[in-house]
Order: structure tokens, then sequence, then C-alpha cells
């Protein structure tokens, strides 16, 4: 490594270790450096093994390294063989990991169960001699947010993170090359970080383009004050991720950050997920959804459904104890469903026969009283809004 990628590279730092109490996973300036910066760059937060055993469950659904059918892979992803739920136990786990979602909840300041998984797929990444797909290939990425293809708007202004996104690595970047390089913000005056961020191809009327080269040449045409602003600002300033087998980057989806070539021959395993606020639901589940693989012959959704815990399934979208889904009707069909496999309703039935239950069964109105005075109020309302109507009428016949 020569003295110019060294001052570029950003080096992990320590996990706060495992203990009894289930306390806090990443330090304190660890959580400053995401919220401030964009990133935080960590090491140690899985066990060794679990993520040796990830990466040897995940490999067999990728091209070996060097394969014609490697030469052929230019783009993101799995193709669907990899999405959540997987076949992989392993990858399962981290998804799912307490200690994931320990540090996502710290960096984002929500409780476990405020948190929703939208995004969670492995894939394999090659090293080629030539580009071969053109304006997408995905080699050598043009610098880019993530925000574009996960949310329907645009992320919130800076001190009001929406959602966590992350890359696992599971190989040695000595080996592979491919560093993601990334642009951290410097405080709230930094050029790069001033909204709406949409300088980028895909955005604002330019077209999509992938290939950083090709990139360059479209944007010098299209929009040249764009082109130069992208080189003072992002390519100049990027730093390199060094990376090893369970290496994270939390980043967020506001974050310029891309993907740089691997070394020929070579393949590299990455793990991308993502986390929101529960409240943010302009912010997309990337894959098919969760309750799609309910009818696998695995019953691998069934099964972690059933024995996650309580925190676990939140984040996947099901209902915490005591919210208004539960009534008498819904705990016994839920229990129906779900107990052969091994769900325990005790946590929904305490919280519900602890005062949840005072809310009417959603299947049998316990209450017609309540519901005749709600209909006396919206005839009553609806009366109030055609007068108004009315009186709005007239005077706009008044002024003509």
């Amino acid at each position: 490594m020569n003295e110019r990628d060294a001052k570029k590279s950003a080096w992990p730092t320590d996990a706060i270790e495992p203990g009894p109490d289930n306390g806090p996973v990443l330090y304190e300036e660890q959580v400053r450096s995401w919220r401030e910066n964009g990133f935080a760059l960590v090491d140690g937060l899985f066990p060794a093994d679990l993520i040796g055993r990830a990466r040897a469950e995940s490999l067999p659904f990728f091209p070996a390294a060097g394969s014609p059918e490697s030469e052929a892979v230019t783009d993101y992803g799995s193709q669907g063989a990899m999405e959540f739920p997987t076949p992989s136990d392993a990858i399962n786990e981290i998804t799912l990991h307490p200690r994931l979602l320990g540090a996502v909840s710290q960096l984002l300041g929500l409780r476990l169960r405020d948190l929703r998984l939208t995004q969670s797929e492995p894939w394999a990444k090659y090293g080629h001699e030539n580009s071969s797909g053109g304006s997408l290939d995905n080699q050598d990425q043009r610098m880019h947010v993530d925000y574009p293809n996960h949310t329907l708007t645009h992320p919130a202004d800076w001190d009001m993170p929406e959602a966590v996104s992350i890359l696992l690595y599971f190989d040695r970047v000595e080996e592979c090359g491919g560093a993601t390089e990334f642009v951290p913000r410097e405080g709230p005056d930094d050029p790069a970080y001033q909204g709406p961020l949409v300088r980028t191809p895909g955005l604002a009327g330019l077209e999509f383009v992938n290939d950083r080269r090709e990139a360059a040449a479209y944007l010098r045409d299209a929009a040249p004050d764009t082109a130069q602003w992208r080189e003072e600002n992002l390519y100049a300033r990027a730093r390199s991720v060094h990376y090893r087998p369970g290496t994270i980057l939390f980043y967020r989806q506001d974050l310029w950050h891309r993907g740089t070539p691997l070394r020929p021959g070579a393949r590299r395993l990455i793990h991308n997920m993502t986390f929101r606020r529960k409240e943010c639901e302009w912010i997309s589940t990337v894959h098919q959804g969760w309750a799609w693989a309910m009818y696998r012959s695995s019953k691998v959704m069934v099964k972690l459904l059933a024995e996650g815990s309580v925190e676990q399934r939140c984040v996947l979208g099901f209902p915490e104890p005591g919210h208004s889904y539960w009534t008498r009707g819904t705990l016994d069909a839920v229990r129906a469903r779900l107990e052969p496999w091994g769900l325990d309703m005790a946590p929904y039935e305490a919280a519900w026969s602890g005062g949840a239950n005072e809310s009417p069964d959603h299947f049998a109105p316990s209450d017609p009283s309540g519901l005749d005075r709600l209909h006396q109020e919206n005839a009553s309302l609806r009366e109030e809004l055609s007068a108004l109507r009315a009186r709005l009428s007239r005077e706009r016949s008044t002024r003509r």
C-alpha cells in the first residue's frame, strides 16, 4: 500500500464486547461518527464462527471466481437466490442478531421494537479484466447515494435520520481489492451535503449511468457544472474501507459512496442490509416481503417468527404486545396459525389481559351504543360541512 492509499484508508474500530447485561454494542464515538459524519466502521460485532458459517453457506449460490459464469456477472444482487429469508441459517441469524439490532437501535436512538427490516441480501462481486456491462456495469461505480431506489421521497434533514444501511464483509481487502469508497460529511456547511442531494446520474432529469467513466463523460456533456462539482467535492475527498471478515460499514442513505473494481479473478462476498424507523413507510421493502415466504417447504419464515424474540418479530412487522391489532379474536387466530410451530403467545396474552382488552374486538364490536354515537357525530359533521360549502358558494356568487 502506497502513502496516498494509506492516508485514504478508513480502518474499523472494535465494537463493545458482549456482556451479560445486553448493554450497548457501539461506543459513543462510533454512534457520533454515524450521526455526524455519515458512517461508522466497526469490527467484532459478530462471532467469527458465525461469519465463517455465513460465508460457507452463501458461496454455493454464486459462480466460482474466474469461471465463465462469473464473467457474465456485472450487476448487484443475488437475482433473488439469497434474498431474506435465505436458505442460509447463518445469514438469517446475522440479519436478526440481537447485537446487530442493538447497534442499529443505538444509531437511530430507538427501541428495538421500533425498527423495521427492509433489505437483507448477500451477493458476490467479481474482478474482471475488462468492463463488459456497458454504462450499467457495477465494477467501477459512479459516486452515488442509496436513497433513490430505497425511498419514494428524499432523506429528511441530516439530524433526523430515517434508516441505517449496512455492508458486512466476508473477505479481506488485501486479497480482493474493491474497497468501498465514501465521502465523510465534514459538518453542516460541507458543500457535498448541501441538499437536495440530486447531483448524480439517475436523478433530477439525468439519465441513469452506473459506470464511473461513462457517468463522468455523460455529465461533462449533459451537466458540466455537476461533473466538475463531483470531481472536486466527492472523488477528491473519498476514503476507502479497509475491511476483513466481519467488518461492518454502517452508513446512511444520504452518504456519498461507491464500489471500486476488484482484482481480476477475485470474488468478494458482501451482505447488504437496511433497517428503517417503523413510521417511515415511504422507505420501501426491497424484496418481495417476508410473508411471501410463509408457504416455502422449508418453513424458514414460519420458524423465524415462532422461534424469534418479541423484538425480532417486531423488526419483521409482527405487531408488538399491546398493539391495537390484538383482540380476543386475533389472539386466538394467530395462536391457531403459529402456536403449532412453537410461537409463545404469552407476552401478547399478558399485554392484552393487562388493559389492551378494553378496546373493542375487531371481529365483533361489543359497544353498539358507542357506534351509534359515532354515526351521529359523523352525520353532524357532514351537515356542518354541507352548510360551509353552501356559504362559500353564495360568497363566490356575490363577488361575481
